[in-house]
């Protein structure tokens, strides 16, 4: 058995898999696991960095759940808060109060100073039109429901373009409503612990370290630099045959589990089939959007918050890396801004960039103007998600591919998610179940949702999903 890509879906689909009882070899084109969730030693700073800033939350069940599986759970620091900080210091919270769900989030809006009266009648227009069922075939952006929605500027800028546009990397007009209704419903209105949010306490390497650990103790290995190639099928043998340039690699089944860049790569050199011209056609319609981050050493500290949102200006959040990773040991301050769905951010130099955080940071954290900037660098990740404009669920294939013995993973996929940690676990979790059930010995891999509590138990029904993100048995096509 043979996964393609160590990145959160390949790892998800190959240690399932292990689990299983199924011989695995994880070829990771890479010399580390994680893809772009991963970190690396900077040479420039001479420090280990995230690649970008990357959170969850407890909505995110199959991510927790790989989590628990390698036993990485414990690298995961949990919150229920989030403070919102405006230019000037002025801060707000968001998070959950003792009311059932979905009223939980309702007294810390209330309170929040960010958002005008007029803002906050908006947001709760807006929220409680979400609880009514969306038509099965909606095709409307997330830019034009607002409008119709009589959103305040208040309202757009400092929830909807910073908070939902963030989490899902694009502009309100590149969004399918359904996905930005499934990011409010999970993180806001379903429950108080789906909306928590975690932080790895360890750089990303570290994070996904015990999945090698996990595969060798079960009978698998890891191929670091191993870039596959071509992969030819032997119809006689029933056998994949992978060429790397490291040699051949040989097995019975097959998942590739790479982003759709790679996918569209490889696809000239995997053998005709049917079916696969439309899955070139799916990947031809996917689009990728940047996200920036910028790295920060001071030499005291500048603020005391773990994480924070950042209102009105360019940098989107803050997280205060020096605090919840003990590991960077460090008496001053490391922090990472992150812009997210900003291309014009990301084309800027590399000066213009750092001096613009800095700059920023300190209308918000005015510390910042005493403290001195020991080291500084900036990380463009210009292909760090997919965009989920309407109609993109026509270009999500299922696990099950054109070809014999051979399943796709990958976030890009049929998950149910938009491009997140969890839309690649859950992808990798779909691949490991249609793979067992080609075997002949289907098991149920995929962690559940997590229910609705609260009044969001009566009202979850009528509220239609943007999909399950399960395929059914023995599919060859199935879209969200």
């Amino acid at each position: 058995m043979t996964v393609v890509g160590g990145g959160v879906a390949g790892l998800s689909a190959a240690c399932a898999l292990a689990e299983a009882g199924l011989r695995v070899q994880l070829a990771e084109r890479r010399s580390y696991l994680g893809g772009r969730a991963s970190s690396f030693l900077h040479p420039g700073v001479g420090e280990v960095i995230d690649n970008c800033q990357h959170v969850l939350f407890g909505c995110c069940t199959n991510l927790t759940g790989f989590y628990r599986r390698i036993g990485a759970a414990d690298r995961i620091r949990w919150t229920s808060e989030m403070t919102l900080v405006e230019p000037g210091g002025r801060r707000s919270a968001l998070g959950a109060s003792w009311l059932p769900a979905p009223l939980h989030g309702v007294p810390r809006l209330l309170a929040a100073k960010a958002f005008t009266l007029r803002d906050k009648l908006a947001l709760g227009r807006a929220f409680r039109s979400l609880l009514r069922p969306l038509p099965g075939d909606a095709t409307e952006s997330l830019g034009a429901w607002l409008a119709r929605q009589r959103q305040t500027e208040g309202a757009l800028n400092r929830f909807w373009r910073l908070v939902i546009a963030s989490a899902l990397n694009a502009d309100l007009d590149s969004i399918a409503l359904p996905y930005a209704a499934k990011v409010i419903r999970e993180l806001f209105m379903n429950s108080a612990e789906a909306g928590r949010m975690g932080l790895s306490t360890v750089p990303l390497g570290e994070l996904y370290a015990p999945a090698a650990e996990f595969l060798r103790q079960r009978g698998s290995s890891i191929q670091y630099n191993a870039r596959v190639e071509s992969a030819a099928w032997d119809e006689e043998s029933s056998r994949w045959t992978l060429s790397t340039p490291a040699g051949p690699l040989v097995s019975d089944y097959l998942v590739l589990a790479l982003p759709f860049e790679a996918m569209a790569r490889l696809l000239p050199h995997l053998p005709p089939a049917e079916g696969a011209g439309r899955l070139a056609a799916q990947l031809e319609r996917h689009e990728h959007w940047p996200i920036c981050s910028v790295h920060l050493w001071f030499d005291r500290e500048i603020t005391t918050l773990d994480h924070a949102v950042l209102l009105d200006r360019e940098m989107h959040w803050m997280f205060n890396k020096g605090r919840f990773q003990p590991c960077r040991g460090d008496s001053g301050s490391y922090v990472e801004l992150v812009v997210s769905a900003s291309r014009g951010f990301a084309a800027l130099a590399r000066e213009q960039a750092i001096a613009q955080a800095v700059r920023e940071l300190a209308e918000y954290f005015p510390a910042a103007r005493a403290a001195r900037l020991v080291k500084a660098t900036l990380i463009k990740e210009v292909h760090a998600t997919f965009g989920v404009p309407p109609g993109i669920d026509a270009a999500r294939p299922p696990s099950v591919s054109p070809w014999p013995n051979c399943f796709l993973a990958g976030d890009w996929t049929a998950t149910g998610w938009p491009s997140t940690m969890e839309g690649a676990a859950r992808s990798g979790h779909l691949a490991a179940e249609a793979v067992c059930r080609s075997l002949g010995e289907p098991r149920t891999i995929l962690d559940p949702d997590l229910k609705p509590r609260g009044l969001m138990r009566l009202m979850a029904a009528r509220a239609a999903p943007v999909g399950s993100g399960r395929e059914q048995p023995g599919a060859a096509a199935k879209t969200i």
